[in-house]
C-alpha cells in the first residue's frame, strides 16, 4: 500500500470529499465554518457530546462517500507527537474503502510550525511495507490532498521526503533475504547511488589484502561471496572542512561461522547488516536533500559462513591498525569488521567525529530491550548530542559505561587482544571497549549497538513490524541540529 501526497493552494469546497481537519484538544469546531456546512457542524456538535474526547482522532460518517475526520492537537505538542498522530491516522483508515482525503493545514494552530508536515511524515513512515516477494500484492493507494497556508514549504517537503526515502531504503536493505542481498549484490546497490551525487569507492578482497584489512577479511573467508569495504562521500560544502563520519557493520548473513549459532531464529540473521543499512540510508538522505555538510559513510560487507576456508576459533589476525587479535569466537565477528573500518575511516578521512552502528551484541537486548540503543562513547559532547537527537525523533539511546578496568577482560595472552570476554558479563561494554582500541588518534567517537532496535516483530509507533530503519532519522537530526 502506498500513500500519495499532493499539495494545492486552493481550499476545499464545502461538501467536497473526505475532509481532515485539526482542532484544539477539546474538539472545538466553531472555527471550522468555512470548511463544513451548517448542517454538518450541527450534526458533529451533537455527536461530540456522546464521543470519547480523550481519543485524539474522531471521524464522522456524513454519508456513504464522505467522512469528516477531526484530529485534536493539544498545546505544547512535540514534532514526534504529530508524527505519532499521523501514524495513528494511517492505522485507523488504511482499510477503509474511501481512499482519498483532503487535509486542511490552516486548521492547525499557528504556534505549531509545520504541524501538517510532521503529521504527514509520520503517516508516510507508518505506511511502509515490504511485499516484494509476495505474488499477490496490495495495490490500494491512499491519496491525500494538502491545502492551506500552513502546508510545508518546498524546502520542508524535500527534507521530509528525503528522510522518508533514506529510511525506506534502509528498511528495504534490511528486509532482503541473504540469498539476494549478499555482499556482491550489496556493493552493486551502493554503487548505484552515484547517480544522486555520492562518490562511491568499492574496495574488493584484492585491495583489502593489500591494505592489510585482515580482521574484516577473516570474517568473510569461509563464504563463496566476496568481502568489501565501501565508502560513500557527500561533499555539501565547497570548503574542505573535516567530514562527519558514519561507519556500519554489514554482515549480510551471520551463521556464527565455525562457532555456529543455534538453528532457532538463525533466519533473523539476515538483518545483521542493519548498521551498514542505516549508514547507506543516511547518506542517500543527505544527498537527496543536498545537506550543507561534508559527510562520509563507510561500510564493511561480509558473509560469515562455516566452510573449508573459514576462520577458526584460536586464529590470530593482524588488523589494519597493526594490532593483533586472537579470535576466540567466530560469532563475535561484527567487531572484527568494524575494527578495520574504524581505523581506516579515521586515518583516511580525518573526520570531526565517527559514529558507528552495529547489531553487535545480544547482551544489549538483555540490558535495554527494544526501547533504547546502547550508546558508548569517548566524548561527552557527541554523546549528549546523540541523546538529545534521539529524544526529539523518538529513536532513543542510553549511554553505557566504558572504562579501562574492562580492558583486562579482552587482553589476550597470545595477541594484543581477544575478540570476546571469556570470563562472562559486560558483553556489550567489552565489545565497545574492543572497538575503542581501534580509534588511534583520539577522534570523538560513539558506538551505537542497535541489536534491539533494527528489527521489530511486533511493530512500533512509526513502523508496522519488520525492519524499522532505526538510526536514519536519529543521525539526520544530529546533523540538522548541530552541524548544518
Amino acid at each position: 500500500m502506498s500513500v500519495k501526497i499532493n499539495y494545492k493552494n486552493s481550499l476545499p469546497k464545502i461538501n467536497s470529499s473526505n475532509l481532515v481537519l485539526f482542532t484544539d484538544e477539546n474538539f472545538n469546531i466553531s472555527s471550522l465554518k468555512k470548511y463544513i456546512s451548517h448542517s454538518e457542524q450541527s450534526y458533529i456538535s451533537d455527536l461530540l457530546k456522546t464521543k470519547d474526547v480523550k481519543r485524539k482522532i474522531l471521524f464522522f460518517d456524513i454519508n456513504s462517500k464522505r467522512k469528516i475526520i477531526l484530529i485534536s492537537l493539544k498545546k505544547n505538542l512535540k514534532s514526534s507527537d504529530l508524527e505519532n498522530l499521523g501514524a495513528s491516522f494511517y492505522d485507523q483508515f488504511k482499510n477503509f474503502k474511501q481512499n482519498q482525503y483532503h487535509l486542511v493545514s490552516d486548521t492547525s494552530p499557528n504556534h505549531l510550525r509545520n504541524a501538517s508536515g510532521y503529521f504527514l511524515h509520520g503517516l508516510k513512515l507508518k505506511s511502509y511495507s515490504f511485499e516484494k516477494y509476495k505474488t499477490k500484492q496490495k495495490n490500494k493507494n491512499i491519496s491525500i490532498i494538502v491545502s492551506g497556508k500552513n502546508r510545508p514549504s518546498l524546502i520542508d517537503q524535500l527534507k521530509f521526503k528525503s528522510i522518508e526515502e533514506g529510511t525506506f531504503y534502509t528498511r528495504d536493505l534490511v528486509s532482503e533475504p541473504g540469498n539476494v542481498l549478499h555482499p556482491d549484490e550489496y556493493a552493486k546497490r551502493i554503487s548505484s547511488l552515484k547517480k544522486i551525487g555520492l562518490k562511491i569507492t568499492v574496495y574488493d578482497e584484492k585491495k583489502l589484502k593489500k591494505l592489510g584489512m585482515n580482521t574484516l577479511l577473516g570474517v568473510g573467508q569461509g563464504s563463496v561471496r566476496g568481502s568489501y569495504l565501501v565508502t560513500m562521500e557527500w561533499n555539501g560544502l565547497k570548503d574542505k572542512s573535516k567530514p562527519l563520519a558514519f561507519v556500519g557493520k554489514g554482515v549480510c548473513f551471520d551463521t556464527g561461522g565455525i562457532s555456529l549459532k543455534p538453528a532457532k531464529f538463525m533466519e533473523d540473521m539476515t538483518y545483521d547488516m542493519a548498521g551498514s543499512a542505516v549508514v547507506v540510508g543516511l547518506m542517500k538522505s543527505l544527498a537527496l536533500r543536498k545537506a550543507k555538510i561534508n559527510a562520509v559513510g563507510v561500510v564493511g560487507l561480509v558473509e560469515n559462513m562455516p566452510g573449508g576456508n573459514a576462520q577458526r576459533p584460536g586464529d590470530i589476525v593482524k588488523s589494519y591498525s597493526g594490532k593483533t587479535v586472537e579470535v576466540l569466537n567466530t560469532d563475535a565477528e561484527g567487531r572484527l569488521v568494524l575494527a578495520d573500518a574504524l581505523t581506516y575511516t579515521e586515518e583516511k578521512f580525518k573526520p570531526k567525529f565517527i559514529v558507528d552502528l552495529a547489531t553487535l551484541t545480544g547482551a544489549i537486548i538483555v540490558s535495554l530491550g527494544s526501547e533504547y540503543a546502547g550508546l558508548f562513547s569517548n566524548d561527552d559532547k557527541l554523546s549528549n548530542q546523540l541523546i538529545n537527537a534521539g529524544e526529539n525523533v523518538e529513536e532513543k539511546v542510553w549511554r553505557m559505561p566504558l572504562n579501562k578496568n574492562f580492558d583486562k577482560l579482552i587482553d589476550s595472552k597470545n595477541a594484543d587482544m581477544q575478540n570476546i570476554n571469556y570470563v562472562g558479563g559486560a558483553g556489550s561494554t567489552t565489545a565497545a571497549q574492543f572497538l575503542q582500541r581501534f580509534i588511534l588518534n583520539k577522534t570523538p567517537w560513539a558506538h551505537l549497538d542497535i541489536a534491539g532496535m533494527a528489527f521489530s516483530k511486533y511493530g512500533g509507533a512509526l513502523n508496522s513490524g519488520g525492519a524499522t530503519g532505526y538510526g536514519v532519522r536519529l543521525l539526520n537530526k544530529l546533523i540538522e541540529d548541530n552541524y548544518e
